[in-house]
């Protein structure tokens, strides 16, 4: 059976859903989900959640982002990105001081209008079926925090940023935002996210890499154990007649437990919860043990 977590290095127009289809074929596993939708053009770091460890992926939904994206100066388009159509194209007399100057003033925390070209859902419909349809509709904007902005390269045009960022952060939007303060507009050519809340490019695998390995091997020697989600919490070990007693959902106490959030384990190594310690007494905050 099939339960942990996979990073995979998405390519560019495939959707996220596609990468989850495909692995569902992959791992013989229904239960498959993604934490953090990243746009058709968008590649990099995708984690995707199989089997028991889809019960994590709620804790992985506010987690960081790391991006490398680049900003094309001059063009405005109505999807913000380069894919959609170009609406403005303007001359650009941009400094490479002004240019970070326009990044300083979008770090911290700061009010982005979701695009309309987005899965976001007004009314019951999402906003890119109105857009397509040519309507634009009202947004509410949302407050996102940009932990780091910097522009690494600039070659013409087009400069290579970095960005660190809040969940719900549209990248594209940044782009198309710093266009508008310098003036003469701007919009997003490539993006490749780095990081997502501890997993990074360095764990990733490619999809055509994990297809080569599953034509010989069992691809489940690629996860990573389900617990690897809860990776910043210290792990406490339990017996067996306590495992049972939390695998029934009661609570358990003894007087070596002490106050924090953990990583539970029974004796014999199976990774039964995250769970919270409170005077002595164990809670279960999820279970991912199989029922």
């Amino acid at each position: 059976m099939a339960n942990g977590i996979i990073i995979i290095d998405k390519p560019a127009d495939w959707t996220s859903q596609d990468v989850t289809a495909k692995l569902r074929g992959v791992f013989h596993e229904r239960r498959i989900g993604h934490g953090g939708t990243l746009d058709p053009m968008a590649t990099g770091v995708l984690p995707v959640f199989v089997g028991r460890a889809t019960r994590g992926v709620e804790f992985f939904e506010s987690a960081e982002k790391e991006y490398v994206a680049t900003l094309r100066l001059g063009t405005v388009t109505n999807t913000q990105d380069t894919t959609g159509e170009v609406v403005e194209e303007n001359e650009v007399h941009v400094s490479d001081e002004q240019l970070q100057a326009a990044c300083r003033q979008l770090t911290g925390e700061i009010s982005q209008l979701p695009p309309m070209y987005s899965a976001i859902k007004v009314n019951g419909k999402k906003l890119y079926e109105l857009a397509r349809k040519g309507q634009d509709v009202e947004r509410k904007p949302r407050t996102i925090t940009i932990f780091a902005l910097e522009v690494l390269s600039r070659n013409g045009n087009d400069a290579e940023l970095r960005i660190k960022c809040s969940k719900g952060t549209y990248i594209r939007t940044l782009c198309h935002d710093l266009g508008q303060l310098l003036g003469c507009g701007g919009c997003m050519a490539s993006l490749r996210r780095t990081q997502a809340g501890q997993f990074t490019l360095a764990q990733s695998v490619t999809l055509s890499q994990l297809l080569e390995f599953a034509k010989e091997n069992d691809p489940c020697q690629l996860l990573m154990p389900v617990d690897a989600l809860f990776s910043a919490y210290p792990v406490l070990i339990v017996a067996m007649a306590q495992a049972e007693k939390l695998r029934h959902g009661a609570e358990v106490r003894d007087w070596q437990f002490k106050d924090g959030t953990y990583r539970v384990f029974a004796e014999d190594g199976e990774f039964l919860l995250l769970g919270e310690v409170s005077k002595n007494t164990l809670t279960t905050i999820k279970s991912f043990f199989e029922v």
